[in-house]
């Protein structure tokens, strides 16, 4: 029998039995789909060349992976949990390196011979230890501006990495990291400015810098207002600018021949009023404030860089942001991709019976599109399934992190339902036309050995934290 006062853990002893189903349901289920989608009748059925054979020995790989993680010391993902984030950055360099591979536009892959790794998937474990291990500090506090401040580092790096290799999709699942935030205390009413970055970027594309400005400028208001209930000073303080824009623009008109457009008399009294609202968080001592303005400040920086943001973008991701807009036509995969959920009907077309996707009418319907692949041959009811198991972990994820002793480990598990909460989300949205396309795969149903892989890594880990003999023994 084990001892309580002993870190180690007989196989499998302790670990989460119905998250390892659900896990080993999604994988046997992602496999099945693959090899309906991939399958090749003019090569031999064991050929490494079929798709399907690749996504076997990935399956095998991980679950070695996983074994191994399981029966090492638990303390170990927090004594190193920055060494292995250091160490994924410097995996992510790799791509710039001769090693590299390009894939649809994006350096974000390295090749070993006849294996493509893609360092972004690896990238999400090794932050998610990182965020765990710096908020589960003593000294740290979620409410404090250095604490938010070291949190946004963390997220930052990787993210720019990933950018610089073209890979906007996987960069922007770090936002996703937000909802830790939110669980460990951060206000509200600074998650609803953080949020509002991320619609600048698609609202730009549909309205004037102006607009966007105004917008901008009184949603931090209210939020300020809300923050820090003083409602009637916040409130006067943002008539009072818009008051002086007013009055710049009309004397600009007037007597100095419109030298001041109303977009720059704006810019100038917002900036005037920011130094003034600085100012005064600064002598009140009001942290949240202070905090709500430099996040004000880093949203007035990105409206005029958007466009830059666009420009670096490949032709492809281009069409697919413009189409989800509606300034252009849909893409030919959302097209035909819906073409093919919707030809599912209620119980689908029969196992290997798709015929929009074995004509290869839906290009990578075995990987980014494999919803499609789910949605034609098992129809709806088949989606509510394979739905239902995604939501049924994802829960069972958040579960175990609410019942951990240690914040680590429920930081850890919150991070990773984060993270596959953002790729559930997007890839079925981007799949139905509701998302522009950006290229995340579907945990565990997607073909892809990079995936499959850090994913199970990614869950053997929160596996490993939920089975510690001393949670358990002051759990039950």
């Amino acid at each position: 029998m084990t001892s309580n006062n002993s870190n180690n853990i007989s196989f499998f002893g302790g670990v989460d039995r119905i998250a390892v189903l659900l896990y080993a349901l999604l994988v046997f289920v992602g496999f099945m789909n693959i090899f309906s989608a991939s399958y090749d009748a003019d090569l031999p059925f064991f050929a490494f060349q079929q798709e399907f054979m690749k996504q076997l020995m990935w399956m095998g790989v991980s679950l070695v992976a996983a074994v191994v993680i399981l029966l090492l010391d638990s303390r170990l993902y927090h004594m190193y949990a920055y060494y292995i984030y250091i160490g994924a950055l410097l995996m992510l360099l790799l791509p710039f390196t001769p090693i590299g591979r390009e894939v649809n536009g994006a350096r974000a892959w390295i090749g070993l011979g006849s294996i493509s790794l893609q360092p972004a998937e690896f990238a999400k474990i090794a932050t998610t230890l990182a965020v765990a291990r710096l908020m589960s500090a003593y000294s740290f506090s979620i409410k404090s501006l250095q604490g938010l401040i070291n949190v946004g580092v963390i997220l930052f790096i990787p993210f720019a990495i990933i950018v610089l290799q073209n890979d906007m999709g996987s960069g922007l699942v770090m936002s996703s990291f937000l909802l830790v935030l939110y669980r460990e205390g951060l206000n509200k009413w600074i998650c609803i400015p953080l949020v509002m970055v991320i619609v600048l970027f698609v609202c730009s594309f549909l309205y004037t810098p102006l607009f966007l400005v105004v917008i901008l400028f009184w949603t931090f208001v209210l939020c300020s207002a809300m923050m820090t209930r003083q409602w009637q000073l916040c409130v006067r303080f943002g008539a009072l600018v818009c008051l002086f824009a007013v009055l710049l623009y009309s004397v600009s008109f007037l007597w100095l021949d419109g030298v001041l457009e109303g977009y720059t008399s704006l810019l100038i009294a917002i900036g005037i009023g920011f130094i003034v609202a600085v100012v005064y968080a600064w002598r009140k001592n009001i942290a949240s404030l202070f905090l709500m303005l430099v996040l004000f400040l880093g949203s007035m920086l990105f409206v005029p860089t958007a466009d830059k943001i666009f420009s670096s973008m490949q032709p492809h991701q281009q069409q697919r942001m413009l189409s989800f807009l509606g300034l252009q036509p849909d893409h030919s995969h959302v097209v035909m991709s819906k073409t093919a959920i919707g030809s599912g009907g209620f119980f689908g077309k029969g196992y290997m019976e798709g015929t929009l996707i074995k004509n290869n009418y839906v290009s990578e319907h075995h990987t980014d599109f494999i919803f499609c692949t789910v949605s034609e041959e098992w129809g709806f009811l088949g989606v509510l399934v394979v739905m239902g198991l995604l939501c049924a972990f994802i829960y069972r994820i958040i579960h175990i992190g609410e019942r951990q002793q240690e914040p680590f480990g429920r930081i850890y598990c919150y991070g990773l339902a984060s993270v596959l909460l953002f790729h559930v989300l997007v890839n079925i949205g981007m799949t139905t036309g509701l998302m522009p396309v950006i290229g995340i795969p579907l945990p565990f149903l997607s073909y892809g050995g990079s995936s499959l892989l850090a994913f199970t890594i990614f869950v053997a880990v929160a596996l490993r934290l939920d089975a510690s003999p001393q949670k358990i023994s002051a759990y039950h």
